[in-house]
């Protein structure tokens, strides 16, 4: 269950003080009281605090002066002040001073309830950036392999430990995983790094041209073979050759690779002469070689001769932990130049996204997000207009109709547990979710009521 929030009002008047104290406990807030700033100060010192509301006028040091001493004393807990004055000056006056926000007396409870909550949204979007550039820093020192959880820990830990390894590598995941970053990751990190990294796609070109590409050719070997070609093998040699999709890589062609990985010598296309190389082997495939060595489709020997050291790479769906990494990483190679962060609620909606395109299609999201916004803050709205095919996104409500008929839940269960995610979504905020659902807020407390009644019975 999540934390709930806490808020510390400060009024010289006890009377506001009551009214507002249940008003946010009714929200679901842990709320604390001060009848003076140099109480609020106290309190600060002594309790974790969310979010301040705070009057302007009081006896003593005024709420302007309080947020003055709050920034010296706790910069992170954001203020909200309450002022009879309404004017612009007063206003100016508090944001100078580092108040979030401020609210003209007499106020509506929702006019309250909604600044306290955006200053504490704001706070929340302060601290996720700020532990985002902390997980970027932390992964720096392995170039553009990004990532906090524990699968990528366990990635990092490999890379470390096999980068100077001359033993040959098989990368597996699904596309878009990023298993051409592992693999120059395990390059450039080992003592191969002054050397070259030639990378080839065993799916871009027909088996002819592919077999030219790896072992070269020479003069005269095929039409169109008007000088000869020094092959990747040869322009790896020292280095590191990345075979990507080896599984789609014809048995001919296998046989003739597995031979090279034998004899560690290579002979052109047409040629008779060998040449030795001294080349490591990385692989990568998004298809289970095992099932293809019992369909006839990918020889067992050659297998065994690249997973010598298997490194698997989960989907982006399995390693939620690693989105908001990824997308700090995103916003700071499409948009160096500008200042940008993502709301909690979309960063919450881009970890429960499955991103079956994985890490390539998180990049597409947020390459185009940028480009079609002009603001420094990016909402759900910016993020999901359509999917990194270009097609409109599959409808989320369809996905949810279909799964609560594969549930047979009732239209009442239905009901309930859309309230109860919506109340999550909102850290119980009922206010914003009697919004988001288009009910009345008294409305909302009566179901709460009717469940906790309900839960009650069951028990």
């Amino acid at each position: 269950m999540d934390t709930p929030r806490s808020l510390l009002i400060v009024d010289d008047e006890e009377t506001m003080r009551k009214m507002l104290s249940e008003l946010f406990r009714d929200e679901g807030y842990r709320v604390w009281e001060a009848g003076s700033a140099e109480e609020a100060l106290e309190r600060v010192r002594e309790q974790e605090i969310d979010a301040v509301l705070s009057d302007v006028n009081m006896p003593g040091k005024s709420g302007l002066e309080l947020v003055g001493e709050l920034r010296r004393v706790r910069a992170d807990a954001p203020v909200v002040l309450m002022t009879a004055f309404g004017s612009v000056a007063t206003a100016v006056e508090a944001m100078r001073a580092g108040a979030h926000d401020y609210v003209t007396k007499p106020f509506e409870n929702e006019v309250a309830l909604l600044a306290v909550e955006r200053a504490i949204q704001f706070r929340a979007l302060e601290e996720e950036n700020r532990r985002l550039r902390v997980a970027v820093d932390r992964t720096a020192s392995m170039g553009d392999l990004i990532g906090t959880s524990a699968a990528m820990r366990e990635i990092f830990a490999l890379v470390r430990k096999v980068a100077h390894s001359r033993a040959s590598v098989l990368i597996t995941g699904e596309s878009g995983t990023g298993k051409e970053v592992v693999a120059r990751t395990l390059h450039f990190h080992g003592n191969r790094s002054g050397q070259p990294f030639q990378p080839i796609n065993c799916t871009a070109l027909p088996e002819g041209l592919l077999e030219s590409e790896l072992f070269g050719h020479v003069r005269g070997a095929f039409t169109g073979a008007h000088a000869a070609k020094r092959g990747l093998f040869e322009r790896a040699n020292g280095g590191t050759l990345f075979l990507d999709e080896i599984g789609d890589m014809s048995l001919p062609l296998q046989g003739k690779l597995l031979r090279v990985l034998q004899d560690g010598e290579v002979r052109p296309v047409g040629g008779t002469q060998s040449t030795k190389v001294d080349v490591r082997i990385i692989a990568a495939t998004n298809r289970d070689l095992g099932q293809s060595i019992e369909d006839g489709l990918f020889r067992e020997d050659l297998y065994y001769r690249l997973n010598v050291i298997p490194l698997h790479i989960p989907p982006l769906r399995e390693r939620p932990d690693d989105v908001p990494p990824l997308v700090a990483y995103f916003l700071q190679r499409h948009a160096p130049e500008r200042s940008i962060e993502v709301a909690p609620p979309a960063m919450a909606w881009l970890k429960s996204q499955a991103w079956r395109g994985n890490a390539r299609e998180l990049e597409n999201a947020i390459e185009r997000a940028l480009a079609l916004s002009d603001d420094d803050v990016l909402e759900i709205e910016d993020l999901r207009a359509h999917d990194a095919r270009g097609t409109a996104e599959v409808d989320p409500t369809e996905r949810m109709l279909e799964s609560a008929a594969e549930a047979s839940l009732s239209l009442r269960d239905l009901e309930e547990r859309y309230i109860e995610e919506i109340l999550r979504r909102t850290g119980g905020n009922k206010v914003r979710a009697a919004s988001i659902l288009g009910i009345d807020r008294k409305t909302l407390y009566r179901r709460a009521e009717r469940r906790a009644r309900d839960a009650a019975k069951a028990s």
